[in-house]
């Protein structure tokens, strides 16, 4: 009996990304079950997981070149192919987001991805933003999505961005709440600046009201409810930078959308982008060109728990 239908071969038209972060220090990636949660509504992706909206251009590849990592094991005279062994095996994604954003930058930019802290006045000039101003600090009672400052948020305004976490005191190792935003090796490295996790921090929001001495964001934090200890300080933008050592690291979904109602999802629970901060342009009506990011990652392996297997990649069809 066969299991195929006809008219089922899925037809799609884009491709929609979602990330999740990888616990660094213990390096345990976010797993996807698409047996159990692969029919999610592609707007409300089951938690962690994160909607980095639509991406263009989504190419994988499982071999380096021509290679293909599979070499034949000959035996006898002339010599024979009797079987086969893995000797090697690479997974490389690429694609370019259809959209800016804090989340899309720091996945596509290869290394450290920072906050351009809004900076004290007489600041010196500084690539990655000079010395910053003074942080608020978090009032008891907020929440992933209501920070409460108190007389403080006279300063703030709606549609302003912001940066919730702690201040720096010498800690080393992955620091960033929630997602590891950079490595420290030792608190020289980065001259002990209080601010210094807040540069590198992914805990970003955008403020959508403010009343009541409290600050409404339009969206949860990514690490949820902030700890009594984090303070809240303006972010001006986004910034990378080209050489940086730090290699960041995310769990991956990509889901194509089928018009029958199938589904196909490429799991890869450990990426890494491989290449530095790259756009490309799209030509629109002269003189406009559209500029987007573009990524390369290269998958990492973890282990099926179902038969120790190591693992690139899980490719699932939910048929419709």
């Amino acid at each position: 009996m066969s299991i195929l239908v006809n008219g089922t071969t899925p037809v799609t038209r884009r491709v929609r990304a979602y990330f999740a972060p990888v616990e660094r220090t213990l390096g345990a990636a976010t797993i996807f079950d698409a047996a159990q949660s692969g029919a999610f509504t592609l707007e409300n992706p089951p938690a962690p997981w994160l909607d980095l909206g639509w991406c263009n251009g989504f190419r994988r590849r499982n071999t380096d070149g021509a290679a293909t990592g599979i070499t034949a094991l000959r035996t006898g005279s002339p010599a024979l192919a009797t079987s086969q062994a893995r000797t090697e095996f690479e997974s490389v994604v690429q694609l370019e987001f259809a959209s800016w954003g804090k989340l899309q930058m720091a996945l596509a930019c290869g290394a450290h991805q920072m906050n351009l802290l809004r900076t004290s006045g007489g600041a010196a000039p500084n690539g990655s933003g000079g010395t910053a101003a003074g942080a608020i600090a978090l009032q008891p009672g907020s929440t992933a999505s209501l920070l409460q400052v108190g007389t403080a948020a006279s300063g703030f305004t709606a549609g302003d961005v912001i940066v919730v976490d702690e201040d720096y005191t010498g800690q080393t190792g992955y620091v960033g709440a929630s997602v590891s935003g950079a490595y420290v090796r030792t608190a020289a490295d980065v001259s002990g600046d209080a601010h210094y996790i807040r540069r590198v921090s992914l805990n970003v929001g955008r403020i959508s009201q403010v009343a009541d001495g409290a600050l409404h964001l339009e969206s949860p934090l990514l690490a949820g409810i902030p700890a009594g200890d984090m303070k809240v300080a303006h972010v001006a933008g986004f910034v990378d930078r080209e050489g940086g050592s730090f290699f960041q690291e995310w769990s991956a979904l990509f889901v194509l959308e089928g018009e029958q109602d199938d589904r196909v999802i490429f799991h890869y629970p450990r990426l890494q982008a491989m290449q530095g901060a790259a756009e490309n342009v799209e030509a629109l009506t002269t003189p406009l060109e559209r500029i987007r990011l573009a990524g390369t990652f290269r998958a990492l392996p973890v282990t099926d728990a179902n038969d120790g297997e190591r693992v690139l990649c899980f490719r699932s069809y939910l048929p419709g």
